[in-house]
């Protein structure tokens, strides 16, 4: 990709790194807010799933993300980009319709959430000026499901950016999916159990599929943002993940 205009120069350079860190800081706050809205607390949700559903959980979520990595990119050709909001639109019916049922339609709905919870992370590269077609950025579509999830502790997101010239295999993408399965599927696992609460389990499947859409596609927008000043700035990726995470503790050091 070409670099067109100008490098950033450093306070500009800085005044993007923190917009991206302010992104990535409140990114989870709106899940909490909207569960609590929902009358589901945060904290224990996965203890609520059925024990042979959890032990399933991790297989589903890899088999989901196999399905997801082929039909998200197979459906650019006759799907044309959705804007952010269409796509939490449509992922908070599915989720609706998902809790409607209980368990066992939330457990139907899950790999159809994530497919185009994948498509939205795409349109955010496309956004960022990136060709989801490009090997490199399906990889790192994919890698977005591996940032810190929605209900972590911290926002130490794992920030760490695929070079532009990674050849995707089947064996490369098996192994991303196998390091992403686990934190994807805890926050999976939260999504299902917010579902099967009794009589609001449509209201708690669309809060979190609208919640959890938010937050992948800010992920997104953080990673491909970082990616995108590397090139303009044309710095190495290394350099500017350090510059972030630098300021990013400069301000939780200075918030106290």
């Amino acid at each position: 990709m070409e670099i067109l205009g100008k490098p950033p120069d450093r306070a500009t350079f800085d005044a993007r790194l923190d917009a991206l860190i302010a992104r990535n800081a409140r990114a989870s706050g709106g899940v909490i807010e909207l569960l609590n809205i929902v009358g589901t607390r945060a904290e224990g949700l996965l203890e609520r799933l059925p024990p042979e559903v959890r032990d399933r959980l991790g297989a589903a979520t890899e088999r989901a993300l196999h399905h997801a990595a082929e039909a998200a990119h197979g459906t650019r050709a006759s799907v044309p980009e959705l804007p952010g909001w269409r796509a939490r639109l449509l992922t908070t019916a599915m989720g609706a319709a998902g809790g409607m049922g209980g368990l066992p339609t939330a457990l139907a709905e899950l790999p159809v959430t994530v497919t185009v919870l994948l498509r939205a992370i795409q349109d955010v590269a496309a956004d960022h000026g990136f060709a989801p077609t490009e090997p490199g950025v399906r990889f790192e579509s994919v890698a977005v499901f591996g940032s810190a999830g929605p209900l972590a502790a911290d926002d130490g997101a794992d920030l760490g950016l695929i070079g532009t010239r990674l050849t995707l295999t089947g064996a490369t993408l098996n192994a991303l999916i196998a390091r992403v399965a686990p934190r994807l599927a805890a926050v999976l696992g939260q999504k299902l159990a917010a579902q099967t609460v009794p009589v609001l389990g449509a209201a708690a499947g669309a809060a979190t599929n609208y919640a959890y859409t938010r937050y992948y596609q800010d992920m997104a927008h953080v990673r491909f943002g970082l990616r995108r000043l590397a090139i303009e700035a044309d710095r190495d990726m290394e350099e500017v993940i350090a510059r972030f995470r630098a300021r990013a503790a400069e301000r939780r050091v200075a918030r106290g």
